[in-house]
């Protein structure tokens, strides 16, 4: 059989390059050599030589996370191209990006989501103001953007400036929401049309840590993940199919993981979905994929299957 000739991209220029080329590698290292012909591309300098190989490229995977990457920009330049890719298309990737945007998605489905204000640069915030209206303790983060860049938790309004200033170096618009208190929940999705969840994880950051931020994310070690999560099994069903609920309402396509957070009271509140989870494998998809049935590689696969299947599906409709 004729191996597909697979463009793999990792980099590319946002926050989060880093991690992007940690899983460019190990997605690499897992793709089937012996159905792939895998030629690799970062978007920080090798968009030109993409274009050109276009017409021999038989599918894409972004491995990128953030800015350019994430947010329905290379899926575009890749529709342009005519080149299938793997997970969500421009409109999916551009909503689940701005946390705005999914918020009043959210809600408008009937999704719970945490009390919030957004603020602009532009804007003379009122700490004292800010804190009153939402309450502490509160989160402070960039409108767009993962891996908890730019994000902090306010327990005290004398702290309010700083984690403003902070979210502002990365965004010109930021979310303020308040803090909830509960167990942090990470529900995993796969599929197009008919999308299936996998076994919730459970995220427990270490003790030196007050919330999943970035060094809790990427530091081995540094957090507990519990798959499948140990709570009941009817809030378990509930958060699964919010995770469904929350990929459709986003029109995400192939797969996606949506964070949660379960208060004492049983309430499930949606933070965010990621339409390009971190894919090492031991990142938090694949670990629900492999609850699922999935190796790492048959999960890449998958992924490419659903990829072409919805390439296909949309051109015929144009």
């Amino acid at each position: 059989m004729k191996k597909m000739t697979l463009a793999l991209l990792s980099g590319g220029v946002s926050s989060e390059r880093e991690v992007s080329l940690n899983s460019g590698n190990q997605v690499f290292q897992a793709l089937d050599k012996e159905k792939y012909e895998v030629l690799r591309y970062d978007p920080k300098y090798d968009l030109g030589r993409l274009v050109a190989d276009a017409r021999n490229i038989d599918v894409a995977l972004i491995i990128l996370h953030g800015s350019y990457g994430e947010d329905g920009t290379v899926q575009g330049l890749l529709e342009l191209l005519n080149i299938p890719y793997q997970g969500s298309g421009v409109l999916g990737s551009a909503a689940a990006m701005n946390k705005i945007v999914s918020k009043k998605l959210y809600e408008k489905e009937g999704l719970l989501v945490p009390l919030y204000q957004v603020y602009h640069n532009s804007e003379v915030i009122d700490p004292k103001a800010c804190c009153d209206t939402i309450g502490l303790p509160l989160v402070v983060k960039p409108a767009e953007g993962g891996s908890s860049i730019g994000m902090s938790i306010v327990w005290d309004e004398k702290d309010i400036n700083v984690a403003l200033t902070h979210a502002f170096s990365h965004d010109r618009t930021i979310v303020v929401e308040k803090y909830i208190k509960g167990i942090e929940l990470t529900g995993a999705v796969i599929g197009n049309d008919n999308p299936k969840p996998f076994p919730l994880i459970e995220i427990i950051p270490g003790e030196n840590y007050t919330f999943f931020d970035y060094t809790a994310k990427y530091t081995p070690g540094a957090t507990q993940e519990i798959c499948p999560a140990r709570i009941d099994d009817n809030l378990s069903e509930k958060a699964r199919q919010y995770a469904v609920k929350a990929h459709q309402t986003l029109c995400c396509k192939g797969y996606s993981r949506t964070d949660m957070i379960l208060n004492p009271e049983g309430d499930i509140y949606v933070l965010e979905t990621n339409t390009i989870p971190g894919m090492t494998p031991t990142s938090l998809f694949p670990q629900a994929a492999e609850a699922g049935g999935y190796s790492f590689s048959q999960l890449l696969d998958k992924l490419i299957e659903l990829g072409i299947h919805e390439h296909r599906r949309g051109r015929e409709h144009k």
